[in-house]
């Protein structure tokens, strides 16, 4: 506070009070300065401290020796994805089921992978957020029940083998969550009301046709080849289960997406939009290229990732069950997570921020097509 002594004048009195004022505003002044430069110096050194994004010097990517994994298939067998990364290396690593492609994406063994939708939900459920991110779809439909001929209804399952791909894998969730449905009780050790046994494909088409299980919830190609070389018939198409509320595509449900390690990510965005550049050019190959010509490069491909040709009648028909789209669809992704937690697989949570569309879309956006994929509220697009 300023004090005016009696008797002085007016005027001096106020020349102090300026002089008061002004050295007030002046110490503020520079303690505010302070605090800025302080900032822009944390900042600065913050900035310093980060490392820019740059093009990855390799991308290790995964997929399955399987039908719905056509456009990873044709991708590397074409040489689509390898152009499109340019001077990145691409190296590759081949899976079974979902969950061990998780647990080599978690331990850093590879960076992107090809997989099923369920075992992605556990991941990013079970990091908070942090492992993930959806980042395209590749397939849709193509995954069905199978089993021995005297079996006629869910009523013969009682009692009865089953397999699925792997446990936690998107298949076995949907065989868990159907036969929850029809009010029997499995249990992921294998018992319950109905056994359920994660074979591997290839050793279950072996074990089926020697009559040691009763049937299996399969994605093409197997279940086509169950069907044609081993005298199955088709209990459940999966695509009778959807009807089109979750994705506004009646029968459609993801098979195969594409994801990527978040940190990987994080360091190399354009190693991720050249991934999906190669990819949507991958999708776009399989759904213009007449069917000889796919079938040709399918078969060639999975001649060398998995070992065997198919049978053109089995390709044939299990071409039929499999549509190619770079739409992760999804709005059908609460429902495959409460499957999740139903069949004792994953724990309920909240899934937002799964999705991280804006570089597929960016990717679309420059192509002819005008496509927009929608994030249904689930993360960017």
């Amino acid at each position: 506070m300023i004090r005016i002594v009696a008797g002085e004048s007016a005027a001096p009195q106020r020349k102090r009070a300026i002089e008061a004022f002004l050295a007030i505003g002046l110490v503020l002044l520079i303690a505010v300065g302070a605090v800025v430069a302080s900032t822009i110096s944390r900042n600065t050194d913050a900035q310093a401290a980060t490392p820019e994004p740059t093009p990855a010097a390799e991308l290790k990517l995964g997929y399955f020796g399987n039908l719905t994994h056509a456009p990873a298939l044709v991708g590397l067998k074409q040489g689509i994805l390898a152009r499109n990364l340019g001077s990145t290396k691409l190296s590759t690593e081949t899976f079974n089921a979902g969950p061990a492609a998780i647990e080599a994406l978690n331990a850093g063994a590879i960076d992107a992978t090809y997989i099923g939708p369920n075992p992605a939900i556990n991941s990013f459920v079970k990091s908070r957020g942090e492992s993930i991110s959806v980042i395209a779809g590749a397939a849709a439909g193509g995954a069905q029940l199978v089993v021995k001929p005297d079996i006629t209804s869910a009523a013969d399952l009682r009692g009865k083998t089953l397999a699925s791909p792997q446990l936690g894998g998107t298949q076995d969730v949907a065989l868990r969550a159907w036969l929850s449905g029809q009010g029997y009780k499995t249990n992921v050790d294998g018992s319950g009301d109905v056994a359920i046994n994660p074979t591997e494909n290839a050793q279950t088409l072996k074990l089926f046709q020697d009559g040691k299980l009763d049937g299996a919830w399969l994605p093409e190609p197997w279940a086509s080849r169950l069907v044609l070389t081993a005298g199955a018939h088709v209990l459940v198409d999966e695509k009778d289960l959807w009807d089109g509320s979750a994705s506004g595509k009646p029968g459609e449900f993801p098979t195969t997406i594409l994801i990527v390690n978040r940190k990987f990510a994080a360091a190399h965005p354009e190693t991720v939009k050249a991934l999906l550049k190669g990819h949507t050019e991958s999708v776009a190959w399989l759904n213009n290229t007449p069917v000889a010509e796919k079938s040709a490069a399918i078969n060639a491909a999975l001649q060398e990732s998995a070992g065997a040709a198919l049978p053109a009648d089995v390709l044939d028909r299990s071409l039929q069950n499999v549509v190619f789209t770079v739409d992760p669809l999804a709005g059908t992704y609460p429902k495959l997570l409460k499957d999740g937690v139903e069949a004792g697989t994953t724990k309920q949570a909240d899934i937002s921020g799964l999705f991280e569309l804006r570089a597929l879309n960016e990717v679309l956006a420059a192509g002819s097509a005008g496509q927009h994929i929608s994030a249904a509220g689930l993360g960017q697009d």
